[in-house]
């Protein structure tokens, strides 16, 4: 975090972005102070940097685990194609994760709405437990290569069982390649699915 200060909050922000190099639609503050009185004026804005927005989720993380009585919980993060992933380890991995991955879903979903409310803009977060979810990609690849052979040889279309948003990116991009083959998410929420369709 860090403060700017100048005689209104647009300058202040004019300040900001001038000194980190970034356009005022990225920028992400609070207005700390703002006086405006016969004597003078003054604004003071506190800037988020990236890494506050990485340390918050790490720390809910922690909180949020630490609360259900998971006990120690260790966090590391980085960023890939502007998606902030989170490894999480802990003595209750399994848990966490849940069958077929519903309660690593649900935690990451917590955790987005919570960074996303407390810095005001949308984020993609990845949360990942002992490689659970590279591993399930991996397998959705598989899955999603496998059956677009079949139908670019039956010609007929196939719709795949409903999954989360980031498995069915690895859906669409595992088979953007292929010839005679078009990919479409349909439904709502958790039977949100993707069809692999057959095109001349």
């Amino acid at each position: 975090m860090k403060e700017f200060a100048a005689k209104t909050v647009d300058e202040a922000i004019e300040l900001a972005c001038k000194e980190l190099n970034i356009e005022a639609t990225d920028l992400v503050y609070d207005v700390l102070e703002e006086k405006k009185g016969l004597f003078g004026k003054k604004a003071v804005i506190n800037v988020y940097e990236f890494a506050d927005v990485v340390a918050f989720a790490q720390e809910y993380i922690k909180n949020v685990l630490e609360s259900l009585g998971i006990g120690e919980v260790g966090t590391s993060a980085y960023l890939n194609d502007d998606i902030i992933h989170i490894e999480i380890d802990s003595d209750h991995n399994p848990i966490l994760i849940g069958k077929n991955g519903v309660t690593l879903q649900s935690l990451n979903e917590i955790v987005r709405l919570a960074v996303s409310g407390k810095f005001r803009r949308r984020y993609r977060i990845l949360l990942d437990i002992g490689d659970y979810k590279n591993n399930k990609y991996g397998r959705v690849a598989s899955i999603a290569r496998r059956t677009a052979k079949e139908v670019q040889k039956t010609k007929v279309d196939v719709t795949l069982d409903p999954m989360p948003s980031d498995e069915r990116r690895v859906v669409h991009n595992a088979l953007s390649n292929f010839s005679h083959i078009m990919t479409e998410s349909s439904g709502e929420g958790r039977h949100r699915a993707v069809t692999i369709k057959y095109v001349k």
